[in-house]
């Protein structure tokens, strides 16, 4: 087994991000879940009343050997909108936010360096506001919330916000979708 690397990442609702990175090649695993707040074991009922300072976030074990942090980074800022702050789409609210839970001293500067590359590439108008902060903890989400898009394709929320999400990250990254 290859030694794998953790990444935690919030870009609005766990649901649309779990849904793409479960499809990238070198990822090994993906978990739903929150971070970044001050209340040991969340549910999310509390995580939605904007009481807990978590964000819905996605813990992913990937295979650095097959993808790097930064490439996996390139693939998160195409998936959201890195420039709403404390909301995605219709989803508002801190715990809708974008962030980067860096796990090293790398990490923290691999974010900065793609942050740096996508802002002069000027590839938004606005100014990117994801935080790059340092992990703390990890709470996984509620069981009902592991692999949501997968067994609830037809779910209104999912047909009409992740499945598109999820085409668009298909397209622009047919090469590195997993074999299946």
């Amino acid at each position: 087994m290859a030694d794998l690397e953790t990444a935690t990442l919030a870009a609005g609702c766990f649901w649309c991000v779990e849904a793409v990175f479960d499809d990238l090649q070198g990822v090994e695993d993906v978990v739903s879940g929150y971070s970044g707040g001050h209340k040991d074991n969340p549910t999310y009922q509390e995580v939605c009343s904007e009481s807990t300072g978590h964000a819905e976030v996605v813990q992913i074990k990937f295979d650095p050997a097959v993808l790097s942090f930064e490439d996996l980074l390139r693939v998160y800022f195409t998936v959201h909108d890195p420039t709403q702050l404390n909301r995605q789409g219709n989803d508002i609210g801190t715990s809708y936010r974008s962030a980067i839970f860096y796990h090293s001293e790398k990490q923290k500067a691999a974010a900065e360096k793609i942050i740096a590359e996508i802002t002069a590439e000027r590839i938004y108008d606005d100014p990117i506001v994801t935080e790059v902060t340092p992990f703390d903890k990890f709470w996984p989400a509620e069981d009902y919330h592991q692999e949501y898009f997968a067994n609830n394709p037809a779910q209104p929320y999912c047909a009409a916000v992740v499945a598109p999400k999820v085409a668009k990250f298909r397209q622009k990254f047919v090469d590195r979708l997993k074999k299946r």
